[in-house]
């Protein structure tokens, strides 16, 4: 249970131990987990502790209680947890999530919501889910994930108590190499194949070079969007991992403004660090949020045209 992550994530395990010891349970957590390979395991552990009828941290010391084999074996009818469907987290998942938990709790004092890669919210999932948030009734607690805590709505952060994982080293560098693998989960690209590496490639180089555009030419970058983009990004599909790429890049750009570690474009460190040096830490993140908002509209076969135009407006509007 929970004090299996002590050790591991000290300062996250201590602020969950004392909003149960000391009864000042938030109604809403966001757990940045940060890739962090037992981070849905630790939510789950917090769940059973808020849970146990004898705040038991340790199931070594806990006998009688059978609710831990209940949430293990998803037979706990006062907890639900959402996951992705596809690539976006739906607002149908979070019509059936309020329905369910309009009514009391059946089994215990709460009834809990966990909500997996929370920054897949969709736009009308997620503003289902700020309404939620914003009226939140006695007894119903959500406990949020993300990989990424700047790819979650500013609206949905400030209306939790965000727990932010650490890293050790090793573990920082084998998430590196994984994290954008974890974004192929779409099946555009099977890279054991050395044609498809090949376009993955390209695409990420494609990316690169068009950041590099807009953040030394602005609003000049308009009379090259055929040769920089349209020509090399076509499919719906590619320009949905484009726009992953693009998140990824700015957040190592951001990485590098808060003095953190680059996670991913390791090789691409001294463009990094000149376009951390041209941006401040608040238009890193409001880049970043467009670039999200704005991809959620792929999703409705908005023109491309139109959106790379946007895309370059709102990501140089507030220079």
């Amino acid at each position: 249970m929970l004090d299996d992550y002590q050790e591991k994530q000290p300062i996250v395990y201590k602020i969950m131990k004392n909003a149960v010891t000391k009864d000042k349970i938030f109604h809403a957590y966001l757990l940045d987990i940060k890739n962090c390979s037992f981070g849905n395991e630790m939510a789950l552990a917090f769940v059973k502790y808020l849970l146990c009828p004898n705040k038991k941290s340790n199931s070594n010391n806990c006998v009688e209680c059978t609710r831990c084999k209940k949430i293990d074996d998803s037979n706990y009818t006062d907890l639900k947890i959402i996951d992705p469907d596809g690539i976006w987290i739906k607002k149908e998942q979070m019509d059936e999530l309020q329905e369910e938990f309009s009514k009391k709790p059946i089994e215990g004092k709460y009834k809990i919501y966990i909500i997996h890669q929370v920054e897949k919210l969709n736009k009308s999932a997620a503003n289902s889910l700020l309404k939620f948030l914003e009226e939140p009734e006695q007894g119903i607690i959500a406990i949020l994930t993300t990989n990424n805590l700047f790819q979650v709505l500013e609206t949905i952060r400030s209306r939790c108590q965000i727990l932010s994982f650490t890293k050790n080293k090793i573990e920082t560098l084998d998430n590196t190499m994984s994290i954008l693998q974890n974004y192929i989960q779409t099946n555009l690209y099977d890279l054991s194949k050395p044609e498809e590496q090949e376009k993955y490639s390209k695409l990420i180089l494609t990316v690169i070079e068009f950041i590099k555009n807009i953040e030394k030419k602005g609003i000049e970058t308009l009379l090259y969007t055929t040769k920089l983009w349209h020509n090399k990004i076509k499919e719906k599909e590619e320009l949905l991992y484009a726009f992953d790429i693009m998140t990824f890049f700015y957040n190592d750009i951001l990485n590098q403004k808060c003095n953190r570690p680059i996670k991913i474009f390791i090789d691409e460190n001294e463009l990094i660090k000149q376009l951390a040096h041209n941006n401040t830490i608040e238009s890193l993140s409001r880049k970043i949020t467009i670039i999200m908002q704005l991809k959620d509209k792929i999703k409705i076969n908005i023109n491309n045209g139109l959106l790379i135009d946007k895309l370059i407006l709102e990501l140089i509007g507030g220079e």
